[in-house]
């Protein structure tokens, strides 16, 4: 039972949520065809079967395909399997559209992933009723305003709602308070607890443990000896119990924004090696705008005809996302880095990221800064409405490239995140 002082968390945890949004997409532009009632995926791309599965189908699923294998493995278990490739701006957009959507119900969000989120629902009850019925409602209006389906998972903790969203899927809304752990936690078996992986299962099976009741009811000291300060962990999860606070923020947490690409023929000058070091940096700057975020740390990596790879990188006085001011910076590490090999492949990367709504200024940065910042918006403005070719730098004018290259990196880009 709740008392009047316990808090109203959601968890609303998108369903597949990759696939799921490139399928509301190709809806809304008249595709028949529901990736979400065939066997797909989407994953790398096809034709240099490189890449793994970020996302799949429930009808993928019956064929056994998991996500994280590579894209061979996939097809080997289903040949009509569709892999569609990632498209990180449509997910970009449906992420903002949810949390702009959820804002009508609480200010107070907490982003986990962009495909995930906490909500504190505590005190609201007043202006949306129970709930149980605002989490339905809002479940439904998801589905019918933004065209796809999501958990909710309602408790006390971040931890129970997770626990919470993750039971019956899709489109389903569950409640998991602390008087109904007993029947509706303990059960499950114990790698479904958050934070119990495949090794840590298979230690726990060995000492008898196979469901979250039994870790539950489990010697805590025992726990404690054997699996240290993360069985303590794990054995207040079974309880229920998470301290961990709600930090209310909007911004989707990733570790870095990258972008390379393997071109048709090898570069050996400098003058064409600069021109796709700015055509990744396009790409990576205006992927850093879009999250709002600003970058420390601007890394290059080439790979040699010889498939011999190389990186370098550079710590920044101060953060930016401008396109010109990282585009400097990689020309200066490439000039340090190139040692005249032709170059097959170039890659940008951008880490040590912060928000984008505080900057610490230094003497030493650029005067023309708050001119870059405004061109940046812009471009990224025109792009958005009329697509990536609509505007362009004169220099990729004849030159036979791509004015905006690379495409997208799981590892950059955590669909789960593994701490609350």
């Amino acid at each position: 039972m709740l008392n009047k002082n316990s808090k109203i968390i959601m968890h609303i945890d998108v369903n597949s949520a990759f696939l799921s949004w490139q399928a509301a997409y190709n809806k809304q532009i008249g595709i028949e065809v529901d990736l979400r009632e065939i066997p797909s995926v989407v994953g790398g791309r096809q034709e240099t079967r490189h890449g793994i599965v970020l996302a799949k189908s429930i009808p993928a699923k019956k064929f056994g395909i998991k996500t994280g294998e590579s894209i061979m493995e996939a097809r080997s278990k289903c040949k009509d399997l569709v892999v569609v490739p990632p498209n990180y701006g449509l997910y970009i957009k449906c992420h903002n559209a949810l949390i702009s959507l959820l804002k009508e119900y609480s200010p107070k969000i907490s982003v986990f992933s962009i495909d995930e989120c906490f909500l504190d629902f505590t005190g609201k009850e007043e202006h949306f009723s129970d709930p149980i019925d605002a989490a339905h409602e809002i479940k439904d209006r998801i589905y019918r305003e933004l065209g796809f389906t999501v958990n909710i998972g309602i408790s006390v903790n971040k931890l129970l709602a997770k626990q919470a969203s993750e039971f019956q899927k899709p489109n389903k809304v569950h409640t998991l308070f602390p008087n109904e752990i007993k029947d509706k936690l303990w059960p499950l078996s114990v790698e479904e607890l958050f934070m119990v992986g495949l090794k840590t299962k298979i230690k726990l099976n060995k000492i008898g443990i196979y469901t979250i009741g039994d870790l539950a009811n489990s010697d805590y000291n025992l726990i404690s000896s054997k699996f240290k300060s993360h069985g303590r962990l794990i054995y207040r999860y079974a309880w229920g119990i998470d301290y961990s606070n709600i930090k209310y923020t909007n911004y989707i947490p990733f570790k870095s924004v990258g972008n390379g690409s393997t071109l048709p023929f090898d570069v050996n000058d400098r003058q064409t090696a600069y021109k796709i070091l700015l055509s990744l940096t396009e790409t990576t700057t205006r992927r850093l705008r879009q999250a709002n975020m600003q970058c420390s740390v601007v890394s290059i990596g080439l790979k040699t005809s010889e498939f011999s790879y190389s990186s370098h990188q550079r710590k920044l006085l101060s953060p930016t996302n401008s396109t010109n001011e990282v585009y400097e910076v990689t020309k200066v590490l490439f000039d340090e880095l190139w040692d005249g090999s032709y170059i097959r492949y170039f890659n940008v990367r951008l880490s040590d990221l912060i928000s984008n709504d505080m900057t610490q200024l230094t003497i030493f940065d650029r005067n023309d800064r708050q001119k870059l910042e405004k061109l940046d918006r812009a471009v990224d403005f025109i792009r958005d409405k009329y697509g990536d070719k609509a505007v362009m730098r004169a220099t990729f004018l004849h030159s036979g490239l791509k004015s905006m290259l690379g495409g997208f990196g799981a590892e950059e880009y955590p669909v789960m995140m593994s701490m609350l």
